[in-house]
């Protein structure tokens, strides 16, 4: 006869899975959001910042799930992908598009660059299985200092992007105003009180992560799956190993080109030279936090990850700010993201447990 699990249990064991660290940081996220009124900030406005910096960041997050179902490791390469849809950016602006047509025209443009990058970069990593991490770091970190040379070296014209006095060399930071600006944090926006929320953007996000959890359910899916978890098996069902991690580096490529564009559209600006050099580390860190590790993630790792270290990031610089009177935003948004990025990196092997 079947013992019953009582509530208590049944408490203790959902507690266990969510992870004690998670359990931390949500429950100082919670105290932050206490304290919200009582340091004289507005609640709703961070609530709204929250929903915006999740919105923004989320497919960037997203784009760690397929390299990490195939066994490749937490994506540090991400700039890659970034680089492709500032390529697709900057390339629709210089064509002429204008408006909603330019963010989609972007995606259009940069879905070649982030195929042909992710090939090469899936090939690399096939070379050096093992030490993917570790290269996918230089191979990010040298592909930014690249794209500062060929950012200058391009021949772009349009006068929104170019140096004004040279003629030539895009800016350092293009304004999306009249182009792609909130085309999709405008779509179906929604009013709650003093709470905003961009239900186009989050629809998008929403929409990608349906297309990767229903490809992880489908045959190849599987066999992605089953590459990260047990190569030599895979090779022995007769999965071309070499072939399944290539896709799922394309994957995450494409999935970083798309996430910087509706990055950008949130943000309003594009930023070039060496603004994506270390944009792989939030990522990483959002979803190591969500209660993944190198070898098994999902979508709800992503959702709850992103969350929980956007809301981190974002609320402490306000708080500190309004208790102490003092503008030390940036100092304290810096030890929070990096201590936040170095708390995840040491949880790594932790995993759903």
């Amino acid at each position: 006869m079947e013992e019953k699990i009582t509530f208590k249990e049944r408490l203790i064991s959902g507690l266990k899975e969510f992870g004690v660290p998670r359990l931390l940081i949500t429950g100082f996220l919670i105290l932050l959001l206490i304290l919200c009124p009582f340091a004289g900030a507005d609640l709703p406005s961070q609530i709204t910042n929250i929903i915006n910096r999740f919105s923004w960041n989320g497919i960037l997050v997203l784009a760690m799930v397929p390299m990490v179902h195939s066994g490749c490791g937490l994506n540090f390469g991400l700039p890659l992908g970034i680089i492709s849809g500032l390529l697709g950016a900057t390339l629709s602006i210089e064509f002429g598009f204008t408006g909603r047509l330019s963010f989609f025209m972007a995606i259009l443009i940069a879905t070649p660059f982030a195929i042909l990058l992710g090939m090469l970069y899936g090939w690399l990593l096939n070379k050096i299985k093992g030490g993917e991490m570790m290269v996918a770091t230089y191979v990010g970190f040298s592909s930014v200092s690249f794209m500062c040379m060929m950012w200058l070296l391009l021949p772009y014209h349009s006068p929104t992007m170019v140096w004004g006095l040279s003629g030539k060399g895009l800016r350092t930071t293009i304004s999306l105003e009249g182009f792609y600006s909130q085309a999709l944090a405008d779509l179906m926006r929604i009013e709650i009180g003093k709470i905003s929320i961009p239900l186009g953007s989050i629809l998008f996000f929403a929409l990608l992560a349906f297309l990767i959890w229903a490809f992880l359910h489908t045959k190849t899916g599987t066999a992605m799956t089953a590459v990260g978890s047990n190569p030599a098996f895979a090779r022995a069902a007769g999965v071309n190993v070499d072939k399944i991690r290539m896709l799922s580096v394309i994957m995450s490529t494409w999935l970083a080109a798309v996430g910087i564009l509706v990055y950008e559209q949130g943000f309003g600006f594009i930023q070039l030279y060496m603004a994506p050099f270390y944009m792989a580390l939030p990522a990483v860190s959002a979803i190591l936090i969500g209660g993944a590790s190198v070898n098994k993630a999902s979508i709800l790792n992503v959702i709850i990850g992103t969350i929980l270290f956007q809301g981190i990031v974002t609320m402490t610089p306000t708080v500190t700010n309004s208790l102490i009177k003092m503008d030390v935003s940036e100092v304290v948004r810096i030890i929070a993201s990096m201590g936040m990025i170095l708390f995840a990196l040491t949880r790594k092997t932790e995993g759903n447990r």
